[in-house]
């Protein structure tokens, strides 16, 4: 497997596995499917320092990261948002390790000094994986957003990759 920067070309990829995820209802709150229209200007309005990352096994993403702005006031330059989608087939065979481990590479030579992230509750298997990589719960907003209808929580979790 290799573990690379995103291009252009990776988009439809990234695309569908962000479409799998809201289709599943495990990684957000939107429930509407995006369109490339979306993920293009997703793409290119970001910072050189925000980067998207993929994972390829024999020519195909199998998966995909990014480090994403968590506030846009100064004082929290140094904190990442992270997302992870891994190919529906694909979860649970460790991608999402790799690409984590690559994250906080990437997010060290972009001086941040913690990423965060947000999650459903019910999703243990994201939950295993930070657990295990060393990011904390920080704690549970109830009630946090609307999904089918519902309320649902939200679990805030982060990890501090470089102490100051």
């Amino acid at each position: 497997m290799e573990i690379r920067l995103a291009e252009f070309k990776d988009l439809m990829p990234i695309l569908n596995i962000y479409n799998q995820g809201i289709a599943d209802r495990i990684a957000t709150l939107e429930t509407e499917a995006k369109n490339m229209e979306y993920i293009n200007n997703w793409f290119k309005n970001r910072e050189e320092r925000y980067v998207v990352i993929v994972a390829e096994e024999n020519e195909q993403i199998v998966g995909w990261a990014s480090i994403n702005p968590y506030n846009n006031r100064c004082a929290y330059d140094g904190v990442g948002e992270i997302a992870i989608y891994i190919e529906r087939d694909n979860r649970g065979k460790g991608i999402g390790k790799v690409l984590l481990r690559e994250l906080e590479l990437k997010a060290t030579q972009f001086d941040f000094h913690k990423l965060l992230l947000f999650t459903f509750p019910f999703n243990k298997l994201g939950q295993a994986l930070y657990l295990k990589m060393g990011y904390r719960e920080v704690g549970v907003f109830k009630n946090q957003g609307i999904l089918d209808g519902k309320f649902v929580d939200v679990m805030a979790m982060e990890k501090i990759i470089i102490n100051t």
